[in-house]
């Protein structure tokens, strides 16, 4: 009964259009700050290192380095703070967490690029092409 309704308070809270993203991407955040009477947005740029939670409680971490120093910062992805996310580049990523980010310095930080306009000759060439030594010892 009570997750019935823990539900429905949820439901009330969460966005209807929430932003598409995965692990590894580049993003820009669109945070509202008041400062006193007005409002503006601040964008907050980086990779998307971690997602965490459910339902209204989702977060996610973004990680950025500024003045050669990493700044992380987690968002809840269904706060009204948040204005908008945008995706700049996504990455490919092998892991659910990209905490091993922290420990890197300079290009070694970038991760591969997700291509999905890459055609599919283009992707057959560069597939790895099987010898006749590797057919022979597969028969």
């Amino acid at each position: 009964m009570s997750q019935k309704i823990l539900a429905l308070v949820e439901a009330s809270s969460l966005k209807t259009e929430v932003p598409k993203f995965a692990i590894g991407d580049t993003v820009d955040v669109h945070t509202r700050i008041l400062e006193g009477e007005k409002e503006r947005v601040q964008i907050f740029n980086g990779v998307v290192i971690a997602q965490s939670g459910s339902g209204s409680r989702s977060m996610f971490t973004v990680r950025r380095i500024v003045a050669g120093e990493g700044v992380e910062r987690k968002f809840p992805l269904h706060s009204p703070k948040i204005a908008k996310v945008e995706v700049k580049r996504s990455g490919v990523s092998r892991r659910a967490k990209l905490y091993y980010l922290r420990d890197r310095v300079g290009k070694s930080v970038r991760l591969r690029e997700k291509r999905d306009d890459m055609p599919v000759a283009a992707a057959k060439k560069m597939a790895p092409k099987a010898t006749k030594k590797a057919a022979a010892s597969k028969s």
